[in-house]
């Protein structure tokens, strides 16, 4: 099977790639939006979790991961339920990691478990334990395919960064002990302010605020209500969506009909009827400096203000107003 990608270009995936590539579970992502309810509020922010997924994939491969690192890397997220990380604000889960929770129960209720046992996998070795794919996932302040992939994707998509700087940037990437470290301090940098643009500019825009916050109260009151329960929302979002516009509801309507790309708000202090805090993501990749990996914050000014300054706004959260 060829594939493409925007950021990543042209690979061929064996066929148990192939295989998992059009499961249902993967191929459901691609009526998961990556941003949330951010969609709803403003439909250019379109990214699905199934080019995030594939896109993973394409990354660990390029940077020499094995095989099986890829098959993590593609499979990583078809627990997300609808809406991604709304259902984490619906439950007051400050982890934000209810996908995490319900990995093993969505995929073992699929075909996935028999389809790599055909191709000679253990599901169990290869999905249960992250820690052993260290290029898919390390532990924040550090890089990883996961990270990497979700901030590139989304600013490119969205207009914020250039092709070339992409391209820049990832031939920087250089590979230590199975992890992803950088070369190059301006490399760094560079990541840094683009992973700032993504989790403070983008995360807690106040419009993305808003449609967060909008949609989690309407999912909870129709959770509250028995009209959806939460294996409803392994459904896709345009599934969900369309249920619970059939709910005969004139509060749960109203709620909805808040939901709208012609939504204009403000961030504001003082006078705000929304206050939201996202979960803290800092970012602070080591760089390559002879033989010794050092902390970007060290070697540069630049990158300790970011990090201080993402971290007083992230602490702070987002006043929102409607207009």
């Amino acid at each position: 099977m060829n594939t493409s990608d925007v950021l990543y270009g042209h690979f061929t995936v064996e066929p148990v790639l192939e295989e998992l590539i059009q499961s249902k579970p993967v191929q459901r992502l691609k009526g998961i939006h990556q941003g949330g309810a951010s969609y709803l509020v403003n439909p250019t922010w379109s990214v699905t979790r199934y080019e995030h997924s594939i896109g993973v994939m394409l990354l660990i491969r390029k940077l020499g991961g094995s095989l099986e690192e890829q098959i993590a890397g593609l499979l990583h997220d078809i627990s997300h339920t609808a809406f991604s990380h709304v259902i984490d604000f619906v439950l007051k889960n400050e982890a934000e990691d209810y996908h995490e929770e319900i990995f093993h129960s969505v995929l073992t209720a699929s075909e996935i478990p028999q389809m790599l046992n055909r191709h000679g996998y253990d599901y169990k070795e290869l999905l249960l334990d992250d820690s052993k794919w260290t290029l898919l996932e390390q532990s924040a302040p550090e890089l990883c395919a996961d990270r990497i992939d979700y901030t590139l994707r989304d600013l490119y998509t969205y207009g914020h960064i250039t092709m070339a700087e992409v391209q820049t940037f990832l031939d920087h990437l250089t590979i230590i002990e199975g992890k992803i470290y950088l070369d190059n301090l301006q490399a760094a940098e560079w990541f840094v302010e683009a992973y700032y643009k993504e989790v403070i500019d983008f995360f807690m825009d106040p419009l993305n605020i808003y449609g967060y916050a909008q949609l989690a109260d309407t999912l909870k009151l129709a959770l509250e209500k028995k009209w959806l329960y939460l294996e409803d929302l392994l459904e896709t979002d345009e599934v969900v969506m369309n249920r619970l516009r059939s709910i005969q509801d004139t509060n749960l309507q109203a709620m909805l009909e808040r939901l709208n790309n012609q939504v204009k708000v403000v961030e504001d202090e003082v006078d705000y009827e929304i206050h939201r805090k996202n979960k803290l993501r800092l970012i602070d990749p080591s760089v390559l400096q002879g033989d010794q990996l050092v902390p970007a914050s060290t070697l540069s000014e630049n990158v300790k203000e970011m990090g201080d300054q993402a971290y007083q706004k992230a602490s702070k959260g987002t006043f929102v107003r409607v207009i």
